[in-house]
Formats: C-alpha cells, structure tokens, sequence
C-alpha cells in the first residue's frame, strides 16, 4: 500500500492568516491608525448606525470607510455622502475578509493618512468571525427582529466580538426580544464584551456607543 499525507488546509490557512493580522495590527499600531471590524447580518443596519457614527465623531477624526461586499457599490455611495473617504471592496463571491484583503484596502485608501478606519465587513454571522482581519476592535451588530437566540446560534461572532450593538430597538413592541435574555447570553459567551442598547433610526443609544468608541480609538493613537 502506497503511503500518502494528509495537509490540514483549513488549519494551514488559519494560521498563515493570524500571522498576518498580527503582522497588520502593528503596523497600524505604529502609524496610530484605529481599525474597526464592523460585522452583522445582512439588514441590520450596519450603514445607517455608520452614518450616525460618522456624523458625530466627524469633526474629531481623519475617518475612512472600507465598504466589503461580494459585489455592488450601494454601501460606499451611502456612506461618501456623509463626507467621510470611503472605498468599495469587492470580495469576489467570498463572505469574509482576510488580514491580506484588509491590508489591501488599507494599502488603497492610504490608511496613514487617517485616524479611524471602519471596516464594514460583509453581511454574514459566519465566515467574518473565523478570519482575524488584523483590526483593532472588533463590534458586530444584532438587530431586534433577528431575535434574542441569536448568540446560541452564531457563537464564535459573539465570543470574538469586543462591543455588541443591540439595533433596533424601536421596533421592540413588534417583536418578541428579551433583553436580558440576549445579555446573559453574550456575556456567557464573552463576559468582557461591552453592549449598547441603540436605534440607528431614531438616534437612541448612539450617544454612548460614540462614548465606548472614542476611549478606544484615543487609548489605541497614544
């Protein structure tokens, strides 16, 4: 019988990414650039909340936007009209982004040059939480109507995620949602995760989330 090895690819590819995130993350360290990973599923207002993100800390920060989407240049357009420098990524068909796809957007829109880049992951609970992107912070955001069972069926997204955007929270008269099921939920998974009750309609809970973000870009730029 002919003997034969077998390659671990998906842990291969894993760990090949990781050293490049680490590698990503202290360059941006260096150049006192702030990286947020902002992930969710797809409709739960990750460009509105951008939107009201950018309006308020616009005129404290250098701020640009990578918009990642399998195709489409939608969020990007969205997001220029609020002034802030933002660019389109395509992925390709894939769901995710990795620390080299992140490091060539950054690479495009000139990531010295700002003090806070979002980047807007593609909408999925799933494939985004198992790539490290090399970014500073990682926040996803879980909106009422998706429901509160959401952290038992996507737990590695909650577990890596440092903040949780609760949005939505106006439409909670429509829709069965525990908030403190949803809290100790989280927590369970990740006790030191921040969580922020907002509504990106309304303005509510946006205020303190701007609060939690400033400490971190600030705390990262010394």
């Amino acid at each position: 019988m002919s003997e034969f090895k077998v390659i671990e690819i998906k842990k291969s590819v894993y760990e090949n990414n990781d050293r490049e995130a680490e590698r990503l993350r202290a360059k941006l360290k260096e150049n006192k650039t702030f990286l947020l990973n902002l992930m969710s599923s797809p409709g739960s207002g990750k460009t509105t909340t951008l939107k009201q993100t950018l309006a308020r800390l616009k005129d404290e920060y250098k701020i640009g936007v990578m918009e990642a989407d399998i195709d489409s240049d939608v969020d990007a357009k969205a997001i220029s009209e609020t002034g802030a420098k933002a660019i389109q990524l395509h992925t390709g068909g894939m769901c995710h982004l990795d620390a080299g796809m992140t490091e060539q957007g950054l690479e495009n829109i000139d990531a010295s040059s700002f003090d806070f880049i979002v980047l807007e992951n593609v909408g999925n609970l799933v494939c985004p939480a198992e790539f490290d992107t090399g970014a500073s912070k990682n926040a996803m955001i879980l909106s009422v109507p998706e429901g509160d069972d959401k952290p038992l069926k996507y737990p590695l997204m909650f577990t890596i995620s440092d903040c949780v955007l609760i949005n939505k929270i106006d439409t909670k008269s429509v829709f069965d949602f525990d908030d403190e099921a949803v809290v100790e939920r989280i927590k369970k998974l990740n006790p030191k995760a921040e969580i922020f009750f907002i509504s990106a309609k309304t303005g509510e809970g946006i205020d303190a989330w701007c609060d939690w973000l400033r400490a971190q870009i600030n705390e990262w730029n010394k």
